[in-house]
């Protein structure tokens, strides 16, 4: 059925440039749609803000720390005693979030607790903090040096990039544990004989949750990350979308992912934050927002979704996860799991969530405050994803 309602991003962006678009984040969307249907709420807004802040594991930085007197080229280096990858040019790095401290003990006393590592350098980095790189090399005729130390904060740096390979999962498991026995993961500590339940999404906030079909969300798409501004570079690692979905298109299981990129420089320690998880590893918290231009009535519908029309599969974390059995133990609502108890096999369980809905808001707000001032047009996608030709099947 043809739309009744048609915008073009170039329209929206010339809203945003004269001051009269309209913005509202994803909460405030479902009761203008309740109140007017999905056609008029199309007519009436123009963007709708989404936004989720949990720890996102694939995520990590490039750096480029400056060369040295003598130079180096830099086979190995370590930042703050984090091992960061070097296999990439003389002093360009990638150190991943989930690395941690080349003597921290792991699991060895278990569980371990992981204080520090790669995504704690993160944070260290945009709060400003000087960091201890120390750097080997084999040596060679135009790279003589073998070892450099040196101190450093961002500024001092001549390029730091953001690059997180998989972020803002649409959809995620909520985790229990059917053993006999306490397990650590990266859903959390999770209690023996289901005596917990965790979840990590902000649901109705989530920004793919309210873009199903990856239809505005892609190539070029231009978003809050981390507290500056970043784009959608990729389909993230694992992005799989052939997955059932509900009548509203939404996945009732984990499905596609993103790919992020933006400048570390501009971004900030509210919304990059080193996480350790005891028993499991280190990670870093990262805060996204994306905006959904509200082009028809279809776009307005999808954002309208709601925590009770979002459903999610409880999964085993003690057995079937580490055996790699795909078994499910049931659906729960996010309405369900943000009540903080779900039914599981009869049995009440209380239900926690890794992810902050209150931040995923703050974040929402933020972008919407950005549109509002005209300070940040929307970036159209140069490509959609796989998965955006199911919307028209």
């Amino acid at each position: 059925m043809a739309c009744k309602v048609n915008k073009t991003i170039q329209e929206i962006n010339e809203k945003i440039r004269k001051g009269k678009v309209v913005v509202v984040n994803a909460e405030e969307m479902i009761d203008i749609v309740a109140e007017h249907g999905a056609e008029e709420a199309a007519r009436r807004v123009d963007v709708v803000t989404t936004g989720t802040f949990a720890p996102m594991c694939s995520s990590g930085v490039f750096l480029n720390v400056g060369h040295s007197a003598p130079k180096i080229k830099a086979s190995r280096a370590w930042i703050n005693k984090v091992p960061a990858y070097g296999g990439i040019a003389a002093v360009d790095f990638y150190l991943g979030a989930t690395e941690p401290c080349e003597d921290d003990p792991l699991n060895k006393v278990h569980p371990g607790q992981f204080r520090y590592g790669g995504g704690h350098v993160i944070q260290d980095l945009v709060n400003g903090k000087r960091v201890h790189i120390y750097m080997e090399g084999y040596g060679t005729d135009c790279y003589p040096a073998k070892t450099v130390e040196k101190d450093l904060d961002l500024d001092a740096m001549p390029s730091a990039i953001l690059c997180n390979p998989r972020n803002v999962y649409q959809n995620y498991n909520c985790a229990i544990n059917l053993t006999e026995k306490t397990i650590y993961t990266y859903m959390g500590v999770l209690r023996p004989k289901c005596g917990n339940a965790t979840y990590c999404s902000a649901g109705q906030l989530s920004p793919l949750l309210n873009d199903p079909y990856y239809l505005t969300t892609g190539l070029g798409t231009r978003i809050f990350l981390g507290g500056g501004v970043g784009f959608v570079t990729w389909s993230g690692t694992q992005h799989a979308p052939y997955v059932e979905r509900g009548e509203n298109g939404v996945v009732r299981s984990g499905a596609g992912t993103l790919m992020l990129t933006g400048n570390l420089k501009e971004m900030s320690p509210r919304w990059l934050v080193g996480v350790s998880m005891l028993g499991y590893g280190c990670s870093l918290a990262v805060g996204v927002g994306i905006p959904i231009p509200i082009l028809n009535e279809r776009m307005a519908r999808f954002t309208a979704v709601r925590d009770e029309d979002i459903y999610t599969q409880v999964v085993d974390y003690g057995y079937d996860y580490p055996t790699a059995i795909s078994r499910s133990y049931g659906e729960v609502s996010y309405a369900e799991l943000k009540s903080g108890s779900v039914v599981i096999d009869g049995k009440p369980t209380p239900a926690t969530p890794l992810s902050s809905y209150s931040r995923a808001l703050e974040i929402a707000e933020t972008l919407k405050e950005w549109i509002l001032s005209g300070h940040f047009p929307l970036g159209e996608a140069q490509q959609l994803f796989p998965g955006a030709e199911l919307a028209d099947g």
